[in-house]
């Protein structure tokens, strides 16, 4: 890491002596961050601990990465060079530039003041050059690539001191089925604050060329609607359709029970399909869907522990395509045909982050995992039952929580619960055979085991 040294004031215009002194400790190892904005701070974590990247950095690396995507992502970008190109003028006027990034934040394409371009291009804020966070550290495009809401970056928020002039804005477009990112739309000023719309106009402009996608998913609805019925006519065998990501599009009655969702309910907006809580199925689901886009004559089968069953089943998935677009697969059970999916390639294909962020009022919680007892679904929130109290995830959502920790041991018992599996102290069986887990939170909480979890739980804990 290379050394660090301050600022002169002028360099200081667009960070806030808080934030700078934040940073400045943060850099040198320490882990007081107060007075950082939480998003920010989650970022400076990744710089610092995961991706490693030089604060002192002076300019981004040429991208190098070969990107697979779609022609679907092609009209994505060709949307936002539109869009980006008719506000070029009005950013140009204060001084501002505009970018668009693919989804490794490779920069695509570039708009607006002359002399701003020319003092970006000293950093490489510039065609052909990568502004991820793993490249570049905390800036619009990077981060925003990073999370699922328009971010702001200003002056020493961001990770590498040479870009602490600059003040930036970005937000993602993301797959509507698999959360995916596509591309970045990205505005930035040099020595200034943005123009007041900015933020807006992101927005919007993020939401129109998402609604695109959305129509594009239900279109591919009804494509895997239609074949699940076809085969379904002729398999003689439990039929599903799941879309890239693993969630559920329709299942007949004996595959809903294994997957534990509605039987024949379609599911046609990808908002709303249905979630199987599986995560070895979902990875399989993600995997297949992965090697079908690069080969649509694939078809590949493995075993999985479903709802309901001690025992694994065999299961087949063949992909299904619109327009030479994949919209998911079909899956059908006690079938074993096709590639074998290799083992724990399956699986996620990265590991899972090594901290969990909760929140307390206005201040922000890092928790390694072995603190965490349990979370707990509460209408829009989620719970953390941790070594440090009882605090509000950062990411209010079960279904996340489990996808990323599975791997860590994390197992959802319940709809509203997951527990971490190395802090369960006692199982407690009860006169019908129900399953309750008593924790080692301190309160010995004791939390209930729906029926169709009872035999995933008696498989981890090997009872």
């Amino acid at each position: 890491m290379a050394d660090v040294h301050r600022l002169d004031p002028i360099s200081r215009v667009s960070g806030t002596t808080t934030v700078y002194g934040a940073w400045e400790r943060f850099v040198q190892g320490e882990d007081d961050i107060s007075g950082v904005r939480p998003e920010v701070a989650i970022s400076w974590h990744r710089c610092r601990d995961q991706y490693r990247v030089d604060p002192g950095l002076k300019e981004a690396p040429i991208a190098v990465a070969e990107v697979d995507h779609t022609l679907e992502h092609d009209v994505v970008f060709a949307d936002l060079g539109f869009r980006a190109a008719s506000v070029a003028h009005e950013v140009a006027n204060v001084g501002g530039i505009v970018t668009v990034t693919d989804a490794t934040g490779r920069v695509l394409a570039e708009w607006g003041d002359p002399s701003t371009r020319k003092l970006a291009a000293d950093a490489n804020l510039a065609t052909w050059f990568c502004w991820s966070e793993q490249a570049t550290g905390t800036n619009g495009m990077g981060t925003a690539l990073e999370t699922h809401a328009p971010v702001m970056i200003r002056g020493a928020e961001h990770w590498c001191q040479a870009f602490h002039e600059w003040t930036c804005a970005g937000v993602a477009v993301r797959d509507v089925v698999t959360k995916d990112p596509i591309a970045v739309l990205n505005i930035s000023c040099w020595r200034g604050e943005l123009p007041s719309p900015a933020g807006a106009w992101l927005a919007n402009a993020a939401t129109r060329t998402q609604a695109t996608l959305r129509q594009r998913a239900q279109d591919g609805s009804a494509e895997l609607i239609a074949a699940f019925s076809h085969a379904r006519s002729r398999a003689g065998v439990s039929l599903a359709a799941v879309d890239p990501a693993g969630r559920v599009v329709i299942a007949d009655d004996t595959a809903s029970v294994l997957l534990g969702v509605p039987s024949c309910t379609p599911a046609k907006d990808p908002a709303v399909r249905w979630n199987p809580g599986l995560p070895e199925f979902i990875s399989a689901a993600r995997y297949a869907a992965k090697q079908a886009s690069r080969n649509p004559d694939w078809v590949g089968s493995t075993q999985l522990f479903t709802h309901l069953s001690d025992e694994p089943t065999p299961v087949t998935m063949r992909p299904v395509f619109l327009a030479g677009h994949l919209v998911g697969n079909l899956v059908f059970f006690g079938v074993s045909d096709g590639e074998q999916l290799p083992r724990g390639e399956s699986a996620q294909q990265h590991g899972p982050p090594h901290r969990i962020v909760g929140t307390r009022e206005n201040r922000m919680v890092l928790l390694k995992l072995p603190e965490i007892s349990f979370a707990e679904s509460d209408g829009n929130d989620v719970w953390l039952t941790t070594d440090q109290g009882k605090l509000r995830a950062a990411s209010g959502s079960l279904e996340k929580l489990e996808s990323e920790q599975g791997d860590a041991g994390f197992l959802r018992v319940h709809r509203r619960y997951v527990v971490n599996l190395g802090r369960i102290r006692e199982v407690e069986r009860r006169f019908k055979g129900e399953l309750v887990l008593i924790m080692d939170d301190g309160a010995s909480t004791m939390v209930p085991v729906s029926r169709r979890n009872a035999p995933a739980v008696r498989r981890a804990l090997d009872i």
